[in-house]
């Protein structure tokens, strides 16, 4: 099948221009390996099944073996031979040069297995499902970072996406195996096969603590309900106690870890400025997967349910926003954080990059909603405002950008400076 360029093909390539090995971690699917390979001059595949003990012996006894090869060189799955990281950084330290290996791996690793951190050796790469604009979808018309260069742009632009294919495409997910599959049911089984696969192996296989896939499966479930949504471990824990056998709160935050480490739980943190006080601003996680359908699977619906149901689409439609800006904003180290205080002023998502500029951003599926949002995010910039104003402690920035964005059809920049922007419109 031919490559399918991605985002961070540029950034890969950087980082390997920069370290002497570059670790691409993510969910198992979301295409690593391939988008390795494209750089890669030679590979090794620690999970190949012809192969595995042979390597696994060569590890223990003499790693630097494995790295013999054509640079960069591809070590897929290291996690496999956790010793074969330490190999890597001595190759690096005395070789003295960069872009000599990539690494890729679908969990994070014991800290306590490898001896050194990788600091100024091997450079981390967060890869993630594709975005709207890397599968097609988006016609790709509105640059977030041409907004962030200039945030007085007026914009201009039409998305060819209508509510109905917004929906299968959260449904599907951005899996690059999709577009191997010729139908419309074959690419939705890729989300429910993949959760199948994690809670039947993975949950147990990724620390070596065995678990039990009916309680994965219904964790998953409870997540899924609450997705995008600040519900509590002891909301999800009712859930899953009343779905079947009593689980303690113990056993739960395990299995959430272990989700973690297979980078498919990605819960958002909030984003906690002085301008309230500490008590006003909600501090808890917003629940969140790695792609929206993974909650979709999880729930065993499917895009004609949402079709029906477009509320309950609207927490779908936030997970799908919020994975295409993880992936927009990775160049500039996008950190995404979320705003909601007990007066119910929120922003959805607030989106730094590494330079100090951010945008506040808010999900609206219709044009209903848009007047509502953009008085929140409005209200939050006099708030920051107001308190730079009035404190004598460094100054918050003002946000640099206010965004709306949409499952609607135009994109534009209105009078009060918000930018409402249909989701089939962003790119990078």
């Amino acid at each position: 099948m031919e490559y399918r360029p991605r985002l961070q093909d540029d950034e890969l390539a950087f980082r390997l221009e920069c370290s002497g090995a570059v670790l691409i971690e993510g969910p198992k699917w979301c295409g690593k390996t391939t988008l390795a390979e494209h750089q890669a001059k030679s590979v090794i595949k620690m999970q190949d099944p012809d192969k595995k003990e042979g390597y696994l012996q060569t590890a223990a006894t003499k790693p630097s073996l494995l790295l013999a090869g054509d640079n960069p060189r591809l070590i897929d799955e290291w996690q496999e031979a956790p010793v074969l990281w330490d190999a890597v950084r001595v190759s690096i330290d005395s070789k003295n040069e960069t872009g000599l290996y990539i690494l890729t791996g679908s969990n994070s690793v014991d800290k306590s297995k490898i001896s050194h951190s990788g600091t100024g050796r091997i450079a981390r790469m967060k890869l993630e499902t594709m975005s709207l604009f890397e599968t097609g979808e988006s016609n790709g018309t509105v640059s977030l970072s041409a907004l962030f260069k200039n945030p007085n742009m007026e914009i201009e632009a039409k998305s060819d996406l209508e509510i109905e294919q917004i929906i299968f495409a959260a449904c599907r997910g951005g899996w690059p195996g999709f577009f191997a599959r010729k139908t419309e049911r074959a690419q939705l089984q890729i989300a429910r096969d993949y959760i199948d696969s994690v809670c039947e192996t993975d949950i147990s296989t990724v620390d070596g603590v065995k678990r039990n896939p009916n309680w994965a499966a219904q964790i998953l479930r409870s997540y899924a309900r609450n997705i995008s949504t600040l519900a509590k471990e002891s909301n999800i824990l009712k859930d899953v106690v009343s779905a079947s056998e009593a689980i303690s709160h113990d056993t739960l935050s395990s299995y959430i870890q272990a989700f973690e480490k297979l980078f498919i739980i990605q819960d958002i943190e909030a984003w906690c400025p002085s301008i309230r006080s500490a008590s006003a601003i909600r501090s808890g996680k917003k629940r969140g997967f790695c792609d929206p359908s993974v909650a979709v699977a999880a729930s065993g619906l499917d895009p004609e349910y949402y079709m029906t149901d477009l509320q309950a689409f609207g927490f779908i439609f936030e997970s799908l926003c919020l994975r295409d800006l993880r992936v927009y904003s990775a160049k500039s180290d996008g950190k995404i954080s979320y705003y909601h205080d007990r007066y119910n002023l929120e922003a959805d998502c607030v989106l730094h990059l590494r330079d100090g500029k951010y945008a506040l951003i808010e999900f609206k599926l219709g044009s209903n909603e848009v007047e509502e949002a953009s008085a929140h995010l409005l209200e939050i910039k006099r708030l920051v405002k107001e308190y730079n104003e009035k404190s004598n402690a460094p100054t918050l920035r003002e946000p640099d950008l206010l965004i709306i964005i949409t499952g609607t059809e135009y994109a534009y920049r209105r009078q009060d400076g918000v930018y409402v922007i249909p989701i089939g419109c962003l790119r990078d």
